[in-house]
């Protein structure tokens, strides 16, 4: 039987010469060398068969997106990504399965220039948990609660393409050449984008619960409410082609998983915003305005919706 150290060297220890780690994988800790004047970001996520993603979807898909959730946090501070721990438990072990895990994983991990500087392996039901380390100047971090009456809503990329990838999956569709499946279990956190609009935005969070329970905590941490103009709310052709006009605005507003950006943005900076993230072939589309007056206006909603893990919870 393979043990778990087996494993470790076998499939995620990796030499990490010149990125900041003193000391990584093979060590009771990991020890990491911050550039002088940064503050550290840090952030963890738990992806849980099942619950986060199928459990027969691909192996590289899988690993890709248990590390691609954890950035997106990091893209939304303005952070640059630098190293991560990753927690992963296994129903049993095959190789095959860990091999393609571990090269989803470590392909986005280089993508980003991100360091895999330690973790664990044990037994039980398939859950990753991965937290990832990034820096910034310090006090230039991007937070939920800096958005002022006024400033622009705004949003990168195209909203609810995830959740029409998760019912093309639950319909049985498997070819993740498909965009909207390629959205849902591959996702593309936007780091460049984040760290472009961080002088110039005022708050920001990652859009992975929805739209509206995302605009509700950036709402609550800065005290505003917001105005939504339903029509410019940017979503893909393909997703209005396959679910129709209503079903695609509902997954935009409530499906969750797209990990695009949503940002409060001075009106006169919407242009330079738009310029710097040009180059990087990122669209940013304005969707509204925060206000004074309390409440998420203009969309049609009983409430903030969006993913929970406890539905059943009181808000």
């Amino acid at each position: 039987m393979t043990s778990e150290f087996e494993l470790i060297a076998r499939y995620f220890a990796r030499p990490v010469a010149g990125d900041g780690v003193d000391l990584g994988i093979g060590d009771d800790s990991a020890l990491l060398l911050p550039t002088p004047g940064h503050q550290l970001v840090v952030s963890v996520d738990t992806s849980v068969a099942g619950v986060h993603f199928p459990p027969d979807a691909p192996a590289h898909a899988i690993g890709h997106r248990a590390l691609a959730v954890s950035l997106s946090d990091l893209a939304a501070m303005g952070a640059w990504p630098r190293w991560c721990l990753m927690a992963l438990m296994l129903t049993e072990t095959d190789d095959e399965w860990l091999a393609e895990f571990a090269r989803g994983f470590h392909a986005l991990a280089d993508t980003h220039g991100v360091s895999l500087a330690g973790g664990d392996v044990t037994r039980g039901t398939l859950a990753i948990g991965v937290t990832v380390h990034g820096e910034l100047p310090t006090g230039q971090a991007l937070t939920r609660g800096g958005a002022s009456p006024g400033d622009l809503i705004a949003v990168t990329g195209a909203l609810g393409s995830a959740n029409g990838g998760l019912a093309a999956w639950q319909a049985g569709l498997r070819d993740l050449a498909d965009p909207l499946l390629a959205a849902y279990l591959l996702p593309q956190p936007r780091i460049e984008a984040g760290y472009r609009l961080r002088e110039l935005a005022t708050a920001a969070i990652d859009i992975s619960d929805g739209l509206l329970a995302d605009l509700g905590h950036v709402c609550a941490a800065s005290g505003v409410g917001a105005d939504i103009e339903q029509e410019a709310i940017p979503r893909d052709d393909a997703l209005i082609e396959r679910l129709g006009d209503t079903q695609a605005l509902q997954s935009a507003l409530a499906g969750g998983d797209d990990y695009e950006l949503l940002i409060a943005l001075p009106a006169e900076r919407l242009e330079e915003a738009r310029a710097a993230l040009a180059s990087i072939d990122v669209p940013l589309t304005p969707i509204g305005r925060f206000s004074r007056r309390p409440g998420i206006r203009g969309v049609p909603c009983d409430g903030p919706g969006g993913w929970q893990h406890f539905p059943g919870a009181a808000p």
